[in-house]
């Protein structure tokens, strides 16, 4: 099955995505999106180093659910602060130092800080140990930067060693 298939997370998420993106579930989509499912992974297989290798599920069902859970909490907050005074919003990068080697669990880490309302991943340092963070509003960089680490960048740390 590994040889075509190999990363059946992977190709789960393609099919899953393709139908959310096509709407439908005709005959013709399922078909394709199973045909993207097998082919995609293949191709990508030849352009990574690495390979992902999801460990721990449950750290990673966690996760999900906290990303979920603070995209929820930051549209509250973005909202609440473009409702507002202009002048309590304080803008503002940070450099978030990175314990996570993993090429896997970098990008998952930037992918979800960009994906949370008020936050977005900027740069990543060319020696790969420093994420740079735009925040909406950035009161505390400390607490900031802690946050980030505690919230995903542990559990990512499990999941992709």
């Amino acid at each position: 099955m590994k040889s075509w298939m190999p990363s059946p997370m992977l190709s789960l998420s393609v099919f899953v995505v393709w139908l959310l993106l096509v709407a439908t579930v005709e005959p013709a989509h399922l078909l394709l999106a199973a045909a993207l499912a097998v082919v995609l992974p293949l191709v990508a297989q030849r352009l990574r180093d690495e390979r992902a290798g999801l460990r721990r599920p449950m750290v990673a069902a966690r996760l999900v659910l906290r990303v979920l859970w603070d995209i929820v909490l930051s549209n509250i907050e973005v909202a609440r602060r473009i409702l507002g005074r202009e002048s309590r919003i304080h803008p503002g990068f940070v450099w978030v130092p990175l314990d996570i080697r993993n090429g896997h669990g970098i990008a998952a880490l930037a992918g979800i800080i960009t994906m949370t309302p008020g936050t977005l991943s900027a740069e990543l340092s060319a020696d790969r140990r420093h994420l740079l963070v735009h925040c909406f509003n950035l009161e505390d960089a400390a607490a900031t930067v802690a946050q980030i680490k505690r919230d995903y960048e542990t559990p990512l740390r499990e999941i992709f060693p």
